[in-house]
């Protein structure tokens, strides 16, 4: 399953989907990593996405997409995590309620490895974050005393940021990508 944070203000939105800002890179490094095409997704030669043909292909390669913030407040109005105000982290007992199979969670980007690791019993340590790239077990356990749901062993994964603010090229991004799901059996 995959995690960002949280959305940009709607002005910024091109779609009404995750990663709705035609600027962030994600729907590029998608197209690039599973079609060989950054504009695979893309309507044409406008500035949008098509949320339903993501939607289709999301099903079908059997990736979710959830952000690990609910509610939160943008100091700057902004996309920048860096100014991101948390107010309300994701439920995480029912988001793995609705997808019982997922045993991977992958982060895209800093913010949203933090706030899942704050989601732990005991959060470790920023020193103890996985870098990007890398991974670690995610002991987490269920928040909700009634609930008795298995949770599997789950792995956190923390991929690079698709924002075009993050200092790393395109190319780069869709490698680090398309690395993680040929581990995870997606490619």
């Amino acid at each position: 399953m995959m995690m960002g944070t949280f959305p940009p203000t709607i002005d910024k939105w091109a779609m009404s989907f995750h990663y709705p800002n035609f600027y962030n890179d994600m729907w590029r490094i998608y197209g690039r990593v599973f079609f060989d095409d950054a504009d695979y997704f893309r309507v044409g030669d406008e500035k949008r996405f098509d949320p339903e043909r993501i939607r289709a292909f999301m099903f079908d390669r059997g990736i979710a997409s959830c952000p690990t913030v609910k509610q939160a407040i943008r100091e700057t109005g902004n996309a920048s995590d860096k100014n991101l105000t948390v107010v309300t982290p994701v439920d995480l007992d029912d988001i793995l309620l609705q997808v019982p199979k997922v045993k991977t969670l992958f982060t895209t980007g800093g913010k949203a490895t933090e706030v899942l690791l704050n989601l732990l019993s005991e959060p470790p340590i920023k020193s103890k974050y996985p870098k990007t790239n890398q991974s670690m077990d995610y002991p987490y356990e269920w928040q909700s005393t009634g609930n008795k749901a298995d949770v599997n062993n789950l792995t956190l994964y923390r991929l690079p940021s698709t924002s075009r603010a993050y200092p790393l090229s395109l190319d780069k991004k869709a490698a680090a990508y398309k690395s993680f799901f040929e581990k995870m059996g997606k490619l």
